[in-house]
């Protein structure tokens, strides 16, 4: 430990006079160090020059030097022999006792090393061990050139504070100082235990006045019963007649009741209610005991026992003598009149007028039993309600902050809760990743003012929405750096935080803003922001007590901000791949006039999916679907289907027979997740529902066939709708259940809807009153699908969507008759000249005269094709679309196939010459065989 202490002392000499001459050395020194060198260069102290204030009216006999002497003795002991400096400070730094292990040290030191009465706060002094633990409120250690001050290079030294163990204030500063090369862990606990022992003793101090107080109150019960001219009240023990009387809910009522009375130092009165209609009045009184301590004596005036256990006395205001449980007495002050003598706030009884009365002040009221219920001194019972409130405040906020999974909502709980209980304003400053969901890598650099609240909305604060920047001697950067709250008591004397902007800072003192907590909004050990306290109203400084309530708050507020920004991230993530996975641009085609949404729930992004697939023969397939699940998983499992489903859309299967392999699917990738084994999880996938649709724009036929899913609507021409009876079909994934198809003819012009359930289903809703209200949106046929999406989302969708919405608005076009053209003939190879010979004719009406010769020699192989391998009857068509669109049906089920042909072989080659002719081709199965089918640009032509 030596050797590592004398090394690092070569470090700080050289980070210090770097830090001296301006350059920067964050990283290099600890950072409270780093912060004190800082507060005292704005200060304006010079290391080689600092006058100290010296007091010479030292307080020897105050409390706290009655309570350390015997513990510096017995440090002294410890130390004897050796160059160790044992100082004790009060809590502004100035020295009330120094003891030294070597006594021959009081004469070769300066007196400022020696002698009582100097204060070494850092605003004087630098950076040392005494300063720096009063700025720090915390045990501190400080290494040669970590002072500030050149006289103390040689030195190091070990700090810890001493509180009062009832408020918590900071009373002094306990201090070992030693050469630096004699640094030794050991120190630590030594200075801690001396600590303790310090503080026992100041509440020991404590404990003797209360004894005094409770004595000089029995002795003047005593004077009472004794005088001749004594009240006929007696005390009893209040312990007794709490647990004879009354339940532990109304012991600790009354308990908190004398409490808040104690903490008014006043002669006060007020009617506690209890349970089962009971009362018992309370009452303070000031009392002093023997050696001067002033106090205060809270008692509790009860009826005689045999009036609480006979029938209450008539009183036109009272309640029947059978309606007082046993115990305490109804509401009936018997005896003398009453002084009307209260705690501001406090509840009186109404006398017989309506008047407010309350029990007497002077002593207890003839016809009553006193019982003692607390006695202390008025200090220590501000301090239990305190106390009392921080609990109420935490247990608040456990409601209050993380109702929502979003970042800045729950930042505006966490000030919503702080004001006004703990704070006048709270402002809260989170890095721009922090917003978008991620974590900041430098979140110092890119801080933005997410919240500001307070008492009033005209304090000059940044404005929500503004960048902040950092200066590195702010509480704000301090508390980053440190990971650690700073408790600034005095703003105006807070350097740090003046400097950042002196116009600013002058602004907000001017608004009596006097004292702040910086806290470090910390997660899973990332910086997610930092939130401020302030405090204008009540004159008094934050203290330690507050600083910690402040940082549990915010401890529990940087979980639920943590947990919002990971959902956050999720959810974004979830949604881009969402979206990614959806259609971006909708395919050419002129079936269908297509618009469609989708809308993400505010809980999670889900699995719902739409598509639009062209087919062959003009024809366009709808599909809508909805994976059950939210988050990533079920945006995945989106992806997979919808891409599933379109290769099966490829293979031309009819609704019915792509549901099933979908359904096949959905079983295969549960059974790969989740596993066959014995002990195997599920990861979630539940199944999905699947809405498939087929329109066949020549025909004006469409087939549909649905998985669990809603049934679609229809917008007829003439504003009629209606929900199409499909049916149900059983959701994907459950295997081994059929699918049916139904076919409907869709006159020209029709809507088709299709929607995911998460349109009509609501849990504030019920599911018939959004029907309604779509079939009234839809209700307006010459609304183009753009205008009819946007209003079924705005009729219909809720306000606040818990699922996803998928919707899908589909206006029909039919291809008119004169631009089809259809020839039947018989499996005939003469033939096929007389169809090319028709098809030729018709595209010279069709004005497609430059696609007759590449027609020609596709209708020829493809018929060809199905006169020799194909079984009559065999039709040809011609369909003038976007492209010309030739087709040939045959009863036969053998489906042709392209393959590569050998130089000598002398067929085989026709399916190739289709290839090359034609933009696309395939083949379609129908109920009574096949289509083969080729498509040809008019643009290429």
């Amino acid at each position: 430990m030596h050797m590592g202490v004398v090394g690092d002392r070569i470090g700080p000499v050289r980070f210090r006079d770097r830090f001296l001459q301006g350059e920067s050395v964050e990283g290099s020194v600890r950072s409270p160090i780093l912060s004190s060198w800082q507060r005292s260069r704005l200060l304006g102290l010079s290391p080689d020059q600092s006058e100290l204030p010296f007091q010479e009216d030292v307080d020897l006999d105050g409390p706290l030097l009655r309570a350390a002497e015997p513990v510096l003795d017995r440090l002294q002991a410890i130390f004897a022999g050796s160059q160790t400096n044992i100082s004790l400070a009060d809590g502004h730094g100035m020295v009330l006792a120094r003891r030294f292990g070597e006594k021959s040290m009081a004469r070769r030191l300066a007196p400022i090393q020696t002698v009582p009465g100097f204060v070494f706060a850092e605003q004087f002094a630098g950076t040392n061990g005494i300063g720096l633990t009063l700025a720090e409120r915390r045990l501190c250690q400080v290494y040669g050139a970590e002072h500030f001050a050149e006289r103390s290079q040689s030195s190091a030294c070990t700090a810890i504070p001493l509180r009062d163990q009832l408020s918590g204030h900071i009373q002094g500063v306990l201090c070992l100082g030693y050469p630096y090369t004699e640094a030794d862990p050991a120190l630590i606990p030594v200075v801690r235990k001396a600590a303790e022992a310090i503080e026992r003793r100041l509440m020991d101090q404590s404990s003797a006045r209360e004894h005094g107080l409770l004595q000089a109150y029995l002795d003047t019960a005593s004077l009472a019963l004794s005088s001749e001219h004594g009240l006929d009240g007696h005390p009893v023990a209040m312990a007794d007649f709490l647990q004879s009387e009354l339940e532990q809910s109304d012991q600790a009522t009354l308990k908190e009741k004398a409490t808040e009375l104690m903490s008014g130092d006043r002669r006060a009165a007020t009617e506690v209610p209890l349970s089962r209609g009971r009362w018992v009045t309370l009452v303070s009184r000031p009392v002093t005991s023997a050696a001067g301590v002033e106090g205060v004596v809270v008692e509790a005036l009860l009826p005689e026992d045999s009036e609480r256990h006979a029938p209450a006395p008539t009183h036109p205001h009272a309640p029947s003598p059978g309606a007082a449980p046993p115990g305490l007495h109804p509401r009936v002050t018997p005896g003398p009149e009453p002084v009307t003598v209260r705690a501001p706030g406090a509840p009186l009884a109404e006398g017989p007028a309506g008047e407010a009365v309350a029990a007497p002040a002077a002593g207890p009221a003839r016809g009553r039993v006193r019982g003692l219920v607390l006695v202390g001194e008025p200090e220590v019972g501000k301090y239990a309600v305190a106390a009392r409130r921080r609990l109420e405040l935490l247990a608040e906020a456990s409601n209050r902050i993380g109702t929502t999974l979003d970042v800045s909502r729950t930042a505006w709980e966490l000030a919503e809760t702080a004001v006004p209980r703990l704070a006048d304003f709270v402002t809260v400053d989170l890095p721009g990743g922090v917003l978008l969901g991620e974590e900041s890598p430098h979140p110092t650099t890119e801080m933005h003012r997410t919240v500001v609240h307070g008492i009033r909305e005209d304090c000059p604060f940044y404005p929500v929405g503004s960048q902040i920047s950092l200066r590195p001697t702010t509480p704000h950067m301090r508390c980053i750096a440190t990971r650690q709250p700073v408790l600034e008591q005095d703003l105006k004397a807070a350097f740090g935080w003046i400097a950042q902007d002196p116009q600013h800072a002058e602004l907000l003192l001017a608004h009596n803003i006097h004292s702040l907590i910086t806290v470090p909004l910390l997660a899973r050990g990332a910086v997610l922001g930092v939130a401020s306290f302030y405090r204008s109203q009540d004159p008094a400084p934050y203290g330690d007590d507050d600083r910690s309530l402040a940082q549990e708050l915010a401890a529990r507020a940087s979980l639920c901000i943590d947990n919002a920004r990971r959902y956050t991230r999720e959810h974004t993530l979830a949604l881009s791949l969402q979206r990614s996975l959806l259609p971006r641009d909708l395919p050419e085609q002129s079936a269908v006039e297509v618009a469609h949404r989708y809308l993400p729930a505010e809980s999670g992004v889900g699995g719902d999916w739409f598509d639009v697939i062209p087919l062959s023969g003009a024809r366009v397939a709808l599909l809508v679907g909805d994976v059950v699940g939210h988050g990533l998983h079920a945006a995945a499992t989106m992806g997979r289907l919808r891409t599933a489903a379109r290769n099966f859309a490829e293979l031309e299967l009819a609704p019915d027979e792509l549901l099933t392999h979908l359904d096949n699917l959905m079983v295969r990738l549960d059974r790969e997740e989740g596993g066959d084994g014995p002990g195997s999880a599920s990861t979630g996938i539940v199944g999905a529902t699947c809405l498939y649709a087929i329109y066949d724009p020549t025909s004006q036929q469409c087939t549909m066939a649905r998985a669990g899913h809603p049934p679609p609507a229809l917008v007829r021409p003439d504003g009629t709708v209606s929900l199409l009876d499909l049916p149900a079909g059983p959701p994907l994934g459950l295997g081994g259940l059929p699918f049916e198809s139904a076919e409907i003819r869709l006159p020209e012009h029709s809507q088709l809807v299709l929607y995911t359930d998460g349109l009509i289903e609501d849990r504030h809703r019920d599911i018939d009153v959004a029907l309604d209200a779509l079939n009234r949106a839809l209700a307006h046929p010459d609304r183009a699908p753009e205008e009819t999406c946007q209003a079924v989302l705005d009729a219909v969708a809720p306000e606040h969507p818990d699922d996803d919405i998928a919707l899908l608005v589909a206006r029909t076009h039919a291809v008119p008759a004169d631009r089809i053209a259809t020839w039947e003939l018989a499996a005939d190879p003469a033939l096929v000249s007389e169809v090319r010979a028709a098809s030729v004719s018709q595209l010279n009406r069709w004005g497609l005269e430059e696609s007759a010769f590449a027609t020609e020699l596709l209708l020829s192989e493809l018929v060809t094709n199905a006169v020799r391998y194909g079984t009559a009857p065999i039709r040809v068509r011609l369909i003038h679309d976007r492209n010309l669109i030739c087709e040939v049906h045959d009863a036969s089920s053998s489906a042709p196939r392209m393959r590569l042909s050998a130089t000598t072989d002398e067929g085989g080659r026709g399916l190739f010459l289709v290839a090359q002719l034609a933009q696309s081709w395939g083949t379609r199965y129908t109920t009574d065989g096949k289509v083969i089918w080729a498509e040809c640009s008019l643009a290429a032509a």
